[in-house]
This record gives structure tokens, C-alpha cells and sequence, in this order.
């Protein structure tokens, strides 16, 4: 019975950390989707500079989401230990930290961008619409990686309203401002920038001030230990950036494999893998309520309450995303039609429905462990989890399903090689978690 209250109450307590992130992450992958529709009716050249602008923005992302991720995961943990004064002060630390590398990496891309140009394969016709781009979108990206930190710190001092609030309010002014800037005062693909430069700095108004009014920042850092502070930071963050950065270089090597069955496939998976975001948008948020969570009580050392608070989420994903494959799978058909008139792309689309997403309860598992393994600072384990993910579990058995199947095969292998990978995150999670419950 005692049981049985306890994981009532720390259901109640993770819906309540969890429902705002996942506003928060819907509002910022409808402003981006918005952003690319406006963007769209400037024409193909607009339209192409922003595909060329996308792995540079997943490079500055992987630096501010591998911070967040080691900001949340040592703060918290200190605040768990009772040392509130230099939590505040690691809060200030990472703000000081993360304000220098994202500025160091944006003025590095701008001084490298014929480079980066030339290695992307950029048209010459093309490059003088990039260039107008990348300067207020680099300032952009600073702004976003401020404002990103910030809510960062909220999440790690266990405030998840405030940064969900704000994602759903920039989210909000952005898609406001992008037809005001873009048609109305003419700035064109530039003024897609200008408008998340505006909401993103909005939010920073807002959100500073209350971090600073609430006492979860201090700049005294002279009175931290750095190169010990630093040092743990590092520690997280290095393996996180590293993980954050696979993701796109298989999202390649999968589009790669697909491509050799023609266009269609690729219209047809390229369209997958974006409701695939849609259909994990619980897992994401997820993965930004619980490390708050699990690295209070790991620094109460209460081993057992982080046991059971990752069973009860991994049981929810389990039967969520079950859920969602199967609302997908009698659905193929109709959304099919509905996100293509070519025939060939609407039968492609509809295999990969009936097929890929009864596996997202295992990716959802496999992404949970990820961020629940960099919360107990056992980062490698969840680059390990990562990488395995890609390159043992998906895309081997994208291509061994290429061969024997075809295109069919292929998303049969993207099937299997997802729930494996569920498999075997849950499987070195566990690992993990007998090894901290044998440390003194």
C-alpha cells in the first residue's frame, strides 16, 4: 500500500514537472515548421539557403543542448546535497560560460562561412542570399542559446512552468513577427531571423530577471572552485555535445540508403521522419522534466525513489508511443493522402506508417536513458547508449533490411533496430544503476 502511494505521488509529481515542456516543445516545432512555410513563398533560393543554414544550426544547438544538459544535471544534484549558495553560483558559471563559447562558435562560423560554403556544396548564385542570412541568424542562434540556458537553470532549480511558458510566448510573438518583418517591411529571408531575434530576446527580458530576483544566479564565481566546477561540467558536456551531434550524421547516412530507391522514397521518409517528431514530442519533454528530478534525489542519494520514478516513465512510454504507432498504423492510409497527391510517395508514406512507428516505444525508451544516465553523471554510459543506438542497432539493420527486403525491408529493419535499441539503453541503465547502488 505504502508502494502503491509513493508511486501515485511521484506520478503526480513528474505529470507536473512534464505537461509544460511538452507545450513548450510543440510551440517551438510549430514556429519552426511556420518559419519554413514563410520562408517557402519567397521562393526556391530562400528556401534553399535555409536547408544550407541546418547543419549549422544542429552544430550551435548540440553546443547549448550539451550545456543545458550539464547544467541541469550538476545543479540539481547540488541543490539535492543542500549546498544552495553554489548552485547559484554554478548557475552563474554556466551563464558565463555558455555566453563566450556560443558567441566564440557564431563568429567562428561567420569569419569560416566560404569554407563551410564550399564543404557544403553551396551554388555561387546562392551564396550571396546566404550571406544576407547568416548574420542576424547567427545573432539569432546567440539569443537563442542565452535564452536556452536560462530555462536551463529554471528546469535544474525544479521550475518547469516558467521556460514552458516562455516557449509557448516567444513560439507565439515569433510566428506574429515573421509575416510583419518578411512581407510587410520587406526584409525577406533576413527578416525570419529579425523576428526570432525579437521573441527570443522578449524572453530573455522576462526570464533573467526572474532568475536573478529568485537567487538562482550569483556572479561571485571567484568564490567557486573553477577548474573543480569546470572540470564537472566538461565532464557532462563534452560526451552530451558529441551525442547531440550523431543524430544528424545518421539522419544522413539513413537518407543515403533510402535515396537508392529513388525520389519517391526520400519524399516519403523525409515526410516519416518529421511526424516522427510530433510522435515523440512526450518523450522530449520527458527528457527535460525528469533529470531535474532524478538529480535532487541522487544528491540525497535516494537510489531506490530514482528506481521506481524511471520505471513508472518507461511503463507510461511503453504503452504511449504503443499507442501512437497503432493510431498511425489504421490512420495510414487517409494521412497519407492527405500530406502528398503523388501516388507513388502516398504508398511509400503508407508502408512507412504501418511499419516505423510501433517501434517509437523503444526509441522513446532509448532517448529516456539517454538523459536519465547524463542526470546520475554517468555520461558515457550515455554516449555508449548512443552510439550503439545508431551504429549497432538502426542503421545496420536499415541496410541488412535494404538487402533482403527492398524499401519494405528497409523500414522493417528501422522496426527492429528500434525496439533493440530500447533493449539495450534499458539494459545499460540498469547496469548503471547496480553499480551506483554498490558505491559507498
Amino acid at each position: 500500500m505504502q508502494n502503491t502511494l509513493q508511486n501515485a505521488s511521484l506520478g503526480r509529481q513528474l505529470y507536473h514537472m512534464t505537461w509544460p515542456m511538452l507545450f513548450g516543445v510543440l510551440s517551438l516545432m510549430t514556429f519552426q515548421l511556420t518559419d519554413s512555410i514563410f520562408v517557402g513563398q519567397l521562393g526556391r533560393d530562400p528556401l534553399a539557403a535555409l536547408g544550407f543554414t541546418v547543419p549549422m544550426q544542429q552544430l550551435v544547438s548540440g553546443m547549448y543542448v550539451g550545456l543545458g544538459i550539464a547544467t541541469t544535471a550538476i545543479i540539481s544534484r547540488t541543490l539535492g546535497q543542500g549546498e544552495d549558495l553554489r548552485a547559484q553560483r554554478l548557475g552563474g558559471l554556466v551563464i558565463t560560460i555558455g555566453a563566450s563559447l556560443a558567441l566564440t562558435l557564431c563568429v567562428s562560423v561567420w569569419l569560416l562561412q566560404n569554407l563551410i560554403l564550399d564543404l557544403l556544396g553551396a551554388a555561387d548564385t546562392l551564396r550571396p542570399v546566404i550571406r544576407e542570412y547568416w548574420a542576424p541568424w547567427l545573432l539569432s542562434a546567440w539569443t537563442g542559446a542565452m535564452v536556452y540556458f536560462s530555462y536551463a537553470t529554471c528546469r535544474a532549480n525544479g521550475d518547469t512552468r516558467l521556460p514552458g511558458y516562455m516557449m509557448i510566448t516567444t513560439s507565439l510573438l515569433n510566428i506574429a513577427l515573421d509575416p510583419l518583418y518578411i512581407f510587410v517591411f520587406d526584409w525577406g529571408l533576413p527578416g525570419a531571423a529579425w523576428a526570432t531575434i525579437t521573441a527570443f530576446s522578449v524572453g530573455a527580458l522576462i526570464v533573467y530577471p526572474t532568475l536573478i530576483r529568485r537567487q538562482w544566479l550569483r556572479f561571485d564565481l571567484l568564490q567557486l572552485q573553477l577548474g573543480k566546477a569546470i572540470r564537472q561540467l566538461s565532464g557532462i558536456m563534452a560526451p552530451a555535445m558529441v551525442s547531440q551531434l550523431m543524430p544528424p550524421v545518421s539522419a544522413m547516412l539513413a537518407t543515403a540508403l533510402v535515396a537508392g530507391f529513388g525520389s519517391s522514397a526520400v519524399a516519403a521518409w523525409g515526410l516519416g521522419t518529421r511526424l516522427e517528431f510530433f510522435s515523440i514530442v512526450v518523450v522530449l519533454a520527458l527528457t527535460m522534466s525528469m533529470p531535474p528530478m532524478v538529480g535532487r534525489l541522487l544528491g540525497k542519494g535516494d537510489i531506490e525513489t530514482i528506481r521506481k520514478l524511471v520505471r513508472i516513465a518507461v511503463r507510461f512510454i511503453l504503452g504511449w508511443q504503443l499507442a501512437v504507432g497503432l493510431i498511425w498504423l489504421v490512420a495510414s492510409g487517409m494521412v497519407s493522402e492527405l500530406f502528398s497527391p503523388d501516388a507513388d510517395v502516398q504508398k511509400v508514406l503508407a508502408s512507412y506508417l504501418v511499419r516505423v512507428p510501433l517501434s517509437y516505444s523503444g526509441l522513446g525508451v532509448c532517448i529516456l536513458m539517454v538523459s536519465v544516465n547524463n542526470a546520475l553523471g554517468m555520461s558515457l554510459r550515455a554516449l555508449l547508449i548512443s552510439t550503439l543506438r545508431l551504429f549497432a542497432c538502426y542503421l545496420p539493420l536499415l541496410w541488412l533490411g535494404s538487402q533482403m527486403g527492398g524499401l519494405t525491408g528497409l523500414m522493417t529493419g528501422a522496426l527492429i533496430g528500434n525496439l533493440l535499441a530500447g533493449l539495450m539503453a534499458y539494459g545499460l541503465y540498469r547496469q548503471g544503476m547496480a553499480r551506483l547502488r554498490q558505491r559507498p
